[in-house]
């Protein structure tokens, strides 16, 4: 990965998520992993959720960026919102429990913070992204036996929507890799803000669910950020 100057840059990915790990493995260039550990807490008063996911994406960059010299980190945070509260990963399988009968049959938010900090300059764009969704209405039984089965524990609102057995979207509107756990999209324009060139392989194949994914347009890696968050200084 180059900057405008020609120069190589080293990419940090602060996550220890193995999706995220999937979906940054799309771009053209070596990807270091440094998981950051960070008490997440609760949105703060008068704090929205975008503005929750990107504070904790910041907090989570500036973990890592202590640790790995010149570097550009890259992290993310995602909450599912419904009702105006913010659901972030269960505590035990009873939460998890009250997550998805709280979301069955009803649309609600998926939103990522994002933010790319140069931890020479201390330059960092924060942004995020949001997708709709609605969980089609599972039965009792299928969800005592998805949580059950643990797979819920460490995902935004209990569920992943590209769980192949639990299958729990039944309507998505908007990134598909938002709801996954990273907008590779937001990404791409988050670095090159920061004057980082970042590329899509090209033997990179979109889920497809992505068939109107503006990543298959070879000159995203041109494209300026996104109006949907607000640039840190």
């Amino acid at each position: 990965m180059k900057d405008d100057a020609g120069s190589t840059t080293r990419l940090v990915l602060a996550s220890s998520s193995p999706r995220r790990r999937e979906i940054i493995a799309a771009l053209d260039m070596l990807v270091q992993v440094s998981s950051s550990e960070i008490d997440e807490g609760p949105v703060r008063r008068s704090e929205s959720p975008e503005e929750y996911v990107v504070r904790l994406s910041r907090e989570k960059a500036l973990a890592v960026a202590r640790s790995v010299g010149d570097a550009v980190v890259l992290a993310a945070d995602t909450s599912v919102v419904i009702d105006g509260a913010v659901l972030g990963k269960p505590l035990d399988e009873l939460d998890a429990t009250r997550m998805l009968r709280l979301l069955r049959g009803r649309e609600h938010a998926v939103i990522t913070g994002i933010t790319a900090l140069h931890t020479k300059s201390g330059r960092a764009v924060g942004t995020y992204k949001c997708t709709r969704v609605v969980l089609r209405r599972y039965t009792d039984q299928e969800l005592e036996d998805y949580v059950r089965s643990g797979q819920p524990m460490d995902k935004a609102g209990a569920y992943a929507v590209q769980d192949p057995v639990f299958h729990p979207a039944s309507r998505l509107d908007g990134c598909y890799l938002n709801a996954v756990g990273l907008p590779l999209c937001e990404v791409v324009t988050s670095l090159k803000a920061l004057g980082v060139s970042a590329r899509i392989r090209p033997d990179w194949q979109a889920p497809e669910q992505c068939f109107e994914c503006p990543l298959a347009a070879p000159t995203l890696a041109d494209a300026a950020p996104s109006p949907g968050g607000e640039p840190d200084a």
